[in-house]
């Protein structure tokens, strides 16, 4: 062979064996989740007088879902006097009229709620929530974001398992009110129950760290104040604080039982950008936080599940190389024949793509009467998930260089169900041209499958197949719905329909 082609083949079998690793990985969360998703918490005590708390609102610019959010809010079954809400609204458009609207209505329902509007959006929303906090009379803290819809027993059914002091914040599950709106969300929702039933459950109840999502948990002030407070040097400060109050000594708990519905996006540029923040930001905590993790004196298992998790994102930048690595690959394979290099295949395939589907396997089968039903998104969603490797190594890349950017919002529409919406969308995520190297990967895919064909490495063609229809179907509908947003722009033009 031709010294590219050894190099070629070198690098092939490096990426193979960290993918494996990280396969790996998933392996021993699932085997952690299964043996201790049978334990169920011990039942919390009673508090004998409910504790005071504060329901923090972070808004900007959520014209579409701000009055559902206040009213599910307003809502809540807990006593008027033990409660206030802080209605945090750093928008730039109407969404603050609406919200003023909405607090006054409340206001004379008897509510005790205030809204708090900053101009300068410092902090993004870790210093709206900071600023909110100086103001907060609460104990206790129950963040929200725009687009959830808090069940009216939220309160009641969580703040109990405050009564043992050593918690310091409580998550609860994410559900999805338009999951069945759409290919993507029903994507998205699969994965987003892989994190919620099987990371979380395995993390939490074996004694690992795991974290608050920024959303739908209870912290304990305290607990925010020993951390380090709120920190906007990443763009993940719910991550970031999570360790950092769990290195301070306080304890989580996970409550999957408590489902507080949330809205997916619907548009494919706007779940890459928040796949970018959260990818990009993961990378920033790691780097922040490992260190101290490191030399800290917790438990081996602790540090190195720590470790797994914040830089499992390192994943996609390998992912890229290996789909770059394809047509030389396949030379080599011609000439070697397909029998050698099955055996770097097979751990991939066996650490990779069965890991995968038996871990959103799990999370259906945990959550759903119908998950067998769901078994049919898997090919898709490993598809997607592959295309996303460009996206997200962009972030990966600028979290590693410490390229700063700021916090960009992911736009919701107060879409519920599988209902389309009628109203004219105020915003749109943005077109970049991400979207055309996905188009250009597609391409390369397809002359990647047409080399296997002809050249008789059949078993291959199943695993470029996928990366060729992730890609496209990623580059296409990029596109594709950004130039329908613009054309639904200028048919709705001059201004929104109240």
């Amino acid at each position: 062979m031709a010294f590219w082609q050894i190099f070629a083949l070198v690098a092939y079998c490096a990426i193979v064996a960290f993918l494996g690793v990280y396969g790996f990985h998933r392996y021993q969360l699932l085997r952690l989740f299964y043996r201790y998703h049978p334990e169920r918490p011990p039942e919390p005590e009673l508090f004998a007088e409910l504790p005071v708390i504060t329901v923090q609102l972070p808004l900007y610019n959520e014209y579409h879902v701000v009055d559902r959010l206040l009213d599910a809010v307003g809502a809540l079954d807990y006593p008027r006097e033990r409660f206030e809400i802080q209605v945090l609204d750093d928008s730039q458009d109407e969404t603050r009229e609406r919200a003023r609207a909405a607090t006054a209505r409340l206001a004379e329902q008897g509510l005790d709620i205030a809204y708090i509007g900053r101009s300068d959006r410092h902090g993004f929303k870790a210093g709206a929530l900071a600023a909110g906090l100086e103001r907060a009379r609460g104990e206790f803290v129950l963040v929200l974001d725009a687009d959830f819809v808090p069940p009216p027993d939220i309160l009641q059914r969580a703040i109990h398992h405050f009564t043992d002091p050593a918690i310091g914040m409580v998550q609860m599950r994410w559900g999805h009110l338009n999951r069945f709106y759409s290919l993507l969300t029903r994507i998205q929702a699969i994965f987003l129950d892989g994190h919620f039933v099987v990371e979380h459950t395995a993390r939490n109840r074996s004694g690992r760290f795991f974290n608050f999502n920024g959303t739908a948990g209870i912290w304990r002030k305290r607990a925010i104040y020993d951390g380090g407070g709120w920190q906007h040097d990443t763009l993940t400060e719910d991550l970031d604080l999570s360790y950092r109050a769990q290195l301070a000594g306080w304890q989580f708990r996970y409550l999957p039982e408590i489902e507080v519905p949330g809205e997916i996006p619907v548009e494919i540029n706007a779940f890459k950008s928040q796949q970018h923040r959260w990818t990009k930001g993961a990378v920033q905590t790691a780097k922040k936080v490992l260190p101290r993790i490191w030399r800290s004196a917790l438990p081996a298992k602790v540090k190195i599940e720590a470790t797994f998790h914040l830089t499992a994102n390192l994943c996609y930048i390998m992912m890229l190389l290996m789909a770059l690595l394809t047509l030389p690959v396949l030379a080599i394979r011609s000439q070697l024949g397909w029998e050698r290099l099955f055996i770097i295949d097979l751990p991939l395939f066996c650490f990779a793509t069965m890991a995968i589907s038996g871990f959103y396997i799990t999370s259906q089968r945990a959550l759903y009467p119908d998950w067998k039903r769901q078994i049919k998104y898997l090919p898709i969603l490993m598809a997607i998930g592959m295309s996303l490797c460009i996206n997200n190594t962009r972030a990966v890349l600028e979290g590693l260089v410490g390229h700063e950017s700021g916090f960009r919002r992911t736009p919701k529409y107060g879409v519920t169900g599988a209902r389309p919406q009628r109203q004219p969308r105020k915003y749109a995520s943005r077109w970049t041209l991400l979207s055309l190297g996905e188009l250009g990967m597609a391409c390369y895919f397809a002359i990647a499958l047409y080399h296997a064909w002809t050249t008789q490495l059949y078993l291959g063609l199943p695993f470029l197949l996928l990366f060729h229809v992730g890609f496209l179907y990623t580059g296409l509908l990029s596109s594709g719905q950004s130039w329908l947003h613009s054309v639904r722009a200028r048919l709705s033009a001059p201004g929104l329909v109240p």
